[in-house]
């Protein structure tokens, strides 16, 4: 039985990074650069790919430990400055969207459902990927990671679509790809959708027991 519901569904909320956009060759290349600057040696891809998912500051936390053994306040405070600044002025070198994103947007668009990219991300960066990606056209909005106090796993960024978009809870979906999106929406209220490739911190997405996971986005239209 699908969650998705998607006749039913005027407002669809989609996660960013690892949901939408494989960007984690952007992300490993920041974070490289911004190790050779703190004269720290470097990290592959692959572990980028488990470390990243739950933030900016909690991936550089991930780096340091993996690095140091232990992570100090300030040596955290100006790896995360550092890379915010490198990562921010070139976030779409390599990333692409993922197989059938751009197809499940197309349906979005063509059947009027109202689409917003919610991540935790910082709002320009995020703007930057979906514009130089040819994404705009498809949202209404893309609320960034700082434009609230509070970010996912916290619903406030997902309330305040459903109360600024007027729409009610139950015709609204969550699409995302770690346990912040699952949690967020379930504290919202919202029913929620994940896919199999993303990013959640090197944990598999089935632990937090998400009400359906789906390996493409356009197995939801079929």
């Amino acid at each position: 039985m699908s969650v998705a519901k998607l006749a039913s569904r005027k407002l669809i909320l989609f996660d960013l990074d690892g949901t939408l956009v494989d960007s984690a060759s952007d992300l490993y290349r920041a974070m490289n650069m911004s190790l050779s600057v703190l004269q720290l040696p470097p990290v592959t891809e692959e572990q980028v790919r488990t470390w990243v998912g739950k933030g900016t500051s909690l991936f550089c936390y991930s780096t340091l430990q993996y690095l140091t053994g232990q992570v100090d306040p300030a040596q955290h405070q100006h790896l995360l400055e550092t890379f915010l600044e490198i990562y921010n002025a070139e976030p779409c070198v390599d990333t692409q969207p993922f197989t059938g994103v751009v197809d499940f947007l197309e349906w979005g668009l063509s059947h009027n459902k109202q689409m917003i990219c919610v991540t935790n991300k910082p709002e320009q960066p995020a703007r930057m990927i979906v514009e130089t990606l040819d994404l705009s056209k498809y949202f209404i909005d893309v609320i960034g990671g700082d434009r609230f106090e509070e970010r996912k796993p916290h619903p406030r960024q997902l309330l305040f679509c459903v109360d600024e978009y007027e729409v009610t809870a139950a015709e609204t979906l969550m699409i995302g790809d770690s346990s912040n999106d699952v949690e967020a929406a379930r504290r919202a209220g919202v029913d929620c959708i994940v896919v199999s490739y993303g990013y959640n911190h090197g944990e598999d997405i089935r632990d937090c027991q998400p009400q359906q996971v789906v390996d493409d986005l356009t197995e939801l239209l079929a």
